[in-house]
């Protein structure tokens, strides 16, 4: 998944929409994805959860209530309940007015969406653990990356998806049942990045927080030295965005891929229009 020509021709990281396009747009929304791609995303982050039902779900918490019009936990809620609630009332930007773009997006769909792209664009898909349903969230995101042909990749550089977790078990369980697929080792500390743990799951890339980052800039040599890349979270400002292309950082996930995909291409200029967010992974 790594640091691939495109990355040496262009001298910048790849850009990952956080939740889609989430500062402009609902999160986790069809209008947060739609905005991500047409602003230029090299990629789309998302997190899923397993409903009652069985079906994979792009939500971030393990309740409804800071994200819908509704309560509730996702586990405990059918597909059909989960669908009833807007998704976009909530957010200070929404200005669509439609349902449609502010429903619930589940896994499926959103597949759909990047892989009907006119240009190659990469999931990074999240599973959230721990999760009242344990290893079946791996099991039914890789029976449904198998469905759309992407589970068994030619090579890291041309996987479609990526599967990330900040579960070391859920990368381990990934790499077992799916050793082509690339993998993300999420973490809060370079302790835990940079010793064994990536190498004993097999993780193709870890993943430190901006604020990890910062403080251990020498992850990303040491990564690169054990053939992994290095995806960081959560980059929304000016001066992160230019530390992280200065490290040589393959991926940055940030909640505004448009402006973000601005600074990189047009010399990183404009540093006083951050009005950046943080958010988590």
């Amino acid at each position: 998944m790594a640091s691939d020509g495109q990355d040496g021709t262009l001298g910048h990281p790849f850009v990952v929409a956080h939740r889609g396009a989430s500062a402009e747009r609902p999160e986790h929304t069809l209008a947060a994805y739609q905005l991500a791609l047409s602003q230029g995303a090299d990629g789309l982050e998302c997190d899923v959860r397993l409903t009652r039902d069985g079906h994979l779900v792009c939500v971030h918490d393990r309740k409804v209530d800071r994200t819908s019009d509704g309560t509730g936990l996702v586990s405990e809620m059918s597909l059909a309940q989960l669908r009833e609630l807007d998704y976009g009332a909530w957010h200070s930007s929404r200005t669509d007015g439609g349902q449609s773009s502010a429903g619930l997006l589940t896994l499926d769909e959103l597949i759909r969406l990047a892989l009907d792209w006119a240009r190659p664009v990469k999931l990074f898909i999240e599973t959230k653990h721990p999760v009242r349903y344990g290893a079946l969230v791996e099991s039914k995101v890789l029976a449904l990356l198998h469905r759309y042909g992407i589970a068994a990749p030619a090579s890291a550089d041309l996987a479609r998806a990526v599967v990330i977790s900040f579960s070391a078990a859920a990368v381990w369980r990934i790499r077992r049942a799916a050793p082509m697929l690339p993998t993300v080792l999420l973490g809060e500390t370079s302790r835990y990045l940079g010793g064994s743990a990536a190498t004993t799951v097999g993780a193709t890339a870890v993943g430190p927080s901006i604020t990890t980052l910062r403080e251990h800039p020498e992850l990303v040599d040491h990564a690169a030295a054990h053939g992994r890349a290095l995806y960081c979270w959560t980059v929304d400002h000016y001066e992160d965005v230019r530390y992280c292309a200065d490290l040589g950082v393959g991926w940055i996930a940030t909640n505004h891929p448009g402006r973000t995909k601005d600074w990189l291409q047009n010399g990183l200029t404009g540093a006083g229009r951050d009005a950046g967010q943080d958010a988590e992974g």
